[in-house]
């Protein structure tokens, strides 16, 4: 059904701000009622896209939008990540202008009119919040982070070149016909949803930065750590390829390789010990289905992670369909150690069997949704 000219009026003068959220309930309410104060003079909604926080956060967003105040919750069970989440956000929202930021007050909200007046010019399609422009900062970051941010930054020049001084920045502003332009495009991985939405448009974006300085968090937690770089090299990994090299293929491969330096360690442990081979192979075998298994779990399939009950199950399922995969490596490595004699060849050759075949059934039998537990 068409629109008629007040639905129009409404969706063009409106905003949808974005603000995907895990653990962030003392956040919630002071959020909200500093964008009251900020967007007073024009329409807006905050839509929260709650990763299932057990801290109460959606109840908190619920509680408000009781009171009268423009805001609602999209509660996701059993799916997680801030790339997916602002896509979900962004698809469920009212208005034709998007902004995206985060809960914690690390982006500064007063800077949102502002931004929101970009798009008085027709030409304007997205707005970025840039820490690295004059008049930008990084708050109070330590050197490390400085560093691993510096290193993403140069990263994304191999997918669009000099576009903005700020890829990975997280606070900005787009057209939803923009969005919508590239929405099945989009790899939905990691955190890094701008330098996603930039490197996925049919076309050339006519981009404005604003400068801002990143502030500290108020309430909660930090949810920066090494995997999100890692999340970060999946998004890189698929866009690069065209999306023709899974990233999960690479990642567990990877692991798959430190698995394998694992059977080798303790392999060469065993035989120090003076333990007789088979023993010895069968040994190294289950340490490394364990290790492979937690390192997935942690990095390859952090957004089907399993946690509490559901991680022993799935520990157990791993370890009884790789059982199979073992068998063919003790094979392997029984038919290597009689042709040459070598522990650390007939290892490597047993060791590469069971990989292959884990990762064949690690998806559909293991991470495959069904025995999720909560994420985090």
């Amino acid at each position: 059904m068409d629109l008629g000219y007040d639905e129009v009026v409404i969706r063009q003068n409106g905003l949808s701000i974005i603000i995907p959220t895990y653990n962030e309930v003392g956040n919630i309410r002071p959020m909200v009622e500093r964008l009251g104060e900020v967007m007073q003079d024009h329409r807006w909604e905050a839509i929260f896209v709650d990763d299932d926080s057990p801290d109460g956060t959606a109840s908190a967003v619920t509680a408000l939008t009781r009171e009268g105040w423009p805001v609602r919750c999209l509660r996701r069970i059993g799916r997680r990540g801030l790339s997916s989440a602002v896509v979900e956000g962004a698809l469920a929202a009212s208005f034709d202008i998007l902004a995206v930021m985060d809960a914690d007050f690390q982006h500064d909200e007063s800077l949102l009119e502002k931004m929101l007046a970009q798009f008085h010019s027709p030409t304007c399609d997205l707005v970025v919040g840039s820490r690295y422009l004059d008049g930008g900062g990084v708050g109070d970051w330590s050197a490390n982070r400085i560093r691993m941010s510096d290193l993403a930054t140069r990263l994304s020049k191999i997918l669009i070149g000099n576009q903005v001084t700020d890829p990975m920045s997280g606070f900005f502003m787009v057209r939803r016909s923009v969005f919508e332009a590239c929405v099945y495009n989009l790899s939905q991985q990691g955190y890094k949803i701008l330098l996603d939405i930039i490197a996925s448009s049919p076309g050339k974006l006519n981009i404005v930065e604003l400068p801002y300085v990143f502030r500290s968090r108020r309430e909660g937690q930090s949810k920066l750590n090494v995997l999100i770089f890692a999340e970060y090299g999946f998004l890189l990994i698929e866009k690069l390829s065209g999306g023709l090299i899974p990233p999960r293929f690479v990642f567990f491969a990877i692991v798959g390789g430190l698995g394998l330096l694992v059977n080798l360690l303790a392999l060469a442990a065993f035989q120090a010990a003076g333990l007789h081979f088979f023993r010895a192979e069968i040994a190294a075998i289950f340490i490394s289905m364990v290790f492979n298994y937690v390192l997935n779990n942690q990095i390859t399939y952090r957004d089907r992670r399993l946690k509490g009950f559901g991680f022993l199950i799935g520990l157990v399922i791993f370890c009884a369909i790789c059982s199979v995969g073992a068998l063919a490596n003790v094979g392997v490595a029984a038919l290597a150690i009689h042709s040459t004699g070598n522990w650390q060849l007939s290892g490597i050759a047993g060791a590469l069997m069971g990989v292959v075949f884990n990762f064949g059934v690690a998806a559909n039998f293991v991470w495959n949704g069904n025995r999720r537990g909560r994420v985090g």
